[in-house]
């Protein structure tokens, strides 16, 4: 099996496709490499594309006028990115830029939604995982304005850790690279406040906090944990 192809099949967007729609992905699928640093796709954009990281991690943002740049999320390898893949014709949300090197499966997106109509089994698998980020994304929210800063911090790592590739909390670790100044970056949070729930979920048995990374070590044992703090 071709390396193209293990990445495409470890997406589990397409899932749903039985072996013929796989080599029709990767006959459309093309890899993109980039630096640290270089931007893969601008905010406003038009161009519509499902992106399966290979290897590096990717960081989603949002720029001001003023240039400031606000970080939305950081996929790994496994993940998928590629907000208007479903949409045609609607511009970018958000930006993406390569948050150290990268390797990246392209599909272009005219192609895939081709392929879903073609192999219209596929659909209840992406539809699932649409959903499942859709009701990360609105606990996050409803977390930012209801809770405390260490559900809060909690539930975006929980976050981060589910959307690498699988959308659920299993027991296994889940590695990323992933700094206290990023976590606080995310989430409007100072450095300090970042730190001091980080060090309580690491005295938990939690997390490990290495140079530049952060394991959750049994996500499913993080989300029992924060289901137990007080509203």
């Amino acid at each position: 099996m071709s390396e193209l192809k293990k990445v495409l099949r470890a997406c589990p967007l397409l899932g749903g496709l039985p072996d013929a729609g796989f080599a029709e992905a990767e006959d459309l699928a093309r890899w993109r490499s980039f630096h640290a640093g270089e931007g893969i796709y601008d905010k406003g954009s038009m161009q519509s594309s499902l992106c399966v990281i290979a290897e590096g991690t990717v960081r989603i943002s949002s720029v001001n006028a003023e240039g400031r740049e606000a970080t939305l999320i950081i996929f790994g390898p496994g993940a998928w990115f590629g907000d208007t893949v479903f949409s045609p014709g609607t511009p970018r949300v958000y930006g993406a830029t390569a948050h150290d090197a990268a390797r990246i499966a392209e599909l272009p997106g005219e192609g895939f939604r081709k392929l879903l109509a073609r192999y219209p089994q596929a659909y209840p698998v992406a539809l699932d995982l649409l959903s499942r980020r859709l009701w990360s994304a609105m606990s996050i929210i409803a977390d930012d304005a209801l809770r405390g800063i260490e559900a809060r911090v909690g539930r975006r790592l929980l976050f981060l850790a589910q959307i690498q590739g699988h959308g659920d909390a299993r027991d296994r670790p889940v590695t990323f690279r992933l700094t206290r100044e990023h976590i606080g970056n995310m989430m409007g949070m100072t450095r300090q406040g970042v730190h001091r729930v980080i060090k309580t979920l690491e005295r938990e048995g939690l997390l490990k906090l290495d140079y530049g990374r952060i394991t959750v070590i049994s996500p499913k044992a993080l989300n029992v944990y924060l289901e137990a703090l007080p509203d």
